[in-house]
């Protein structure tokens, strides 16, 4: 990547971030409204609001708070600087959708048992399916108890027909044109239009589809904040008043981008990339990534890292807002991604199913207390995407609707650990699963088949498989990890 002189402060003030944004970084990384905290939250706990900013494919290797020197993310790097930072974080079910059921409701969808395609819009994925009716989502218990719930998104796929994502939220908004979604007629653009776009691979008709589809939801954009981030994080100030003028509130601010595909404005790409001359990589057409040379690859990349620091940078204007409301000192805010994107680690680009690799598997989580609990701190503890409702609801001094399957994190915040130790962890990914404990990884087809087996006291990247002389490791994984955690055989379909 292209080398920049461009400091953290530098950036946000190139980037027009405010006075409370740049406070954000202070002289030490703590921000100034963290100098004087309060003695006890307003009213207790019952009265503190909660916010959880949840973004779309953010690898926690391309956060500086977590090692990456040459993206700039310095407003997350200042929110990391105050909150409690999880370095193990992973999904308990890959992708977006089954992630997002773990999340808003405290249960596992894996092992993805009753799945069925639901309409022909739906991913064909084991898993991707609406929230259960009978399931009752966080927002519903904070609703029940006396917070104003509000939610806003442009992740197309949660309101799709019945697909339940805005149930107990008072006000919902869904910011409308993110990939396929149906907003306008494709016919409005030209076949030849999408020359401009480089496509092809393994899935290239339906990335030409999205393509096509994109073009059309996104004509006539001048502006930054007519694309998808800034308008998410926009419509999520407007909310923060809302919650303002009525507390205790709930606010889900799930922001699709840096999800393909990708297309930030130049001002983004340029920090990271110059003098590429062809169509734009902007899908990865899922799979092998031999389709791609090196330069596409790397300019694939860039257009990616652009539209990190573009969130980056509408997350610190929401984050100014919170300031300037004084919501920071009586509000607990959580950040997390629910996956990552590979872009050409172990021949792979985008989300494979088989390749459930570091790049795709570990995702950042940060808890922002108001109090300052475990400011600057971290945390080893295998957590994951189905602990987001029970931590959030306990802050709130309330209990799951149904008994959660997560664990609450809170006590972490308090020194303490959680009940579950978790000596290892699973996931899934449509027919694949994964295991891991503090020596091993294992991925294999969800039968048992097809095994991969990695050492992680060698080999933390995952690049030398060593199932085939090591079998009774790999037995021992998936029966008492896959198969315990999943109760029993896993379905096939």
């Amino acid at each position: 990547m292209v080398k920049r002189d461009l400091t953290r402060r530098d950036f946000l003030k190139a980037a027009g971030t405010g006075a409370a944004g740049m406070a954000l970084l202070g002289a030490s990384g703590c921000s100034a409204f963290m100098n004087e905290i309060p003695d006890r939250l307003r009213g207790g706990g019952a009265d503190m609001n909660i916010v959880l900013v949840l973004v779309d494919s953010l690898r926690k290797d391309h956060i500086g708070a977590y090692g990456n020197d040459w993206i700039q993310t310095p407003n997350l790097d200042a929110l990391a600087g105050e909150s409690l930072r999880f370095t193990q974080v992973r999904p308990e079910s890959v992708p977006s959708i089954p992630a997002r059921r773990g999340i808003h409701t405290g249960l596992r969808s894996f092992p993805f048992r009753g799945w069925e395609r639901t309409n022909e819009y739906d991913v064909n994925l084991w898993g991707w399916q609406p929230m259960p009716e009978d399931q009752i989502p966080m927002a519903q218990t904070l609703k029940d108890n006396g917070y104003q719930t509000l939610f806003v998104t442009d992740t197309l796929h949660q309101f799709r027909p019945s697909y339940n994502f805005q149930k107990g939220f008072d006000s919902f908004h869904f910011v409308r044109g993110q990939e396929r979604d149906l907003f306008r007629p494709a016919s409005l653009v030209k076949p030849e239009a999408l020359d401009r776009a480089l496509i092809g691979g393994p899935n290239e008709e339906h990335a030409r589809e999205i393509i096509h589809q994109y073009f059309a939801n996104t004509l006539g954009r001048q502006r930054e904040e007519d694309w998808f981030t800034p308008q998410v994080f926009t419509k999520a100030m407007e909310f923060l008043e809302a919650g303002k003028n009525q507390q205790p509130f709930f606010l889900v601010v799930d922001n699709y981008d840096p999800h393909e595909p990708w297309d930030p404005p130049e001002k983004y790409v340029s920090l990271y990339d110059e003098g590429y001359d062809g169509p734009e990589p902007l899908t990865s057409s899922s799979g092998d990534s031999g389709w791609l040379t090196e330069r596409q690859l790397k300019r694939m990349h860039a257009l990616y890292s652009g539209e990190v620091t573009m969130m980056d940078r509408w997350l610190g204007n929401f984050l100014d807002k919170m300031a300037e409301l004084n919501l920071m000192e009586n509000t607990l805010l959580m950040f997390i991604s629910d996956h990552g994107h590979a872009f050409g680690e172990h021949g792979v680009a985008g989300k494979v199913t088989t390749a459930m690799y570091p790049e795709l598997m570990d995702v950042p989580l940060m808890i922002r207390h108001p109090e300052g609990k475990k400011a600057g701190s971290t945390s080893e503890y295998f957590a994951s995407t189905h602990d987001v409702a029970p931590t959030l609801l306990a802050a709130a001094g309330l209990e799951p609707g149904q008994p959660p399957e997560g664990q609450d994190l809170n006590v972490l915040l308090d020194g303490g650990e959680p009940k579950q130790k978790r000596p290892y962890f699973t996931s899934s990914y449509h027919d694949q699963v994964w295991a891991r404990d503090e020596d091993y990884v294992m991925i294999s087809r969800n039968d048992g088949e097809n095994a991969q087996l990695f050492d992680l006291r060698s080999d933390p990247d995952q690049n030398k498989n060593i199932a085939w002389r090591n079998s009774d490791i790999v037995q021992r994984m998936f029966k008492e990890y896959v198969l315990k955690d999943a109760g029993g055989p896993l379905p096939r379909y």
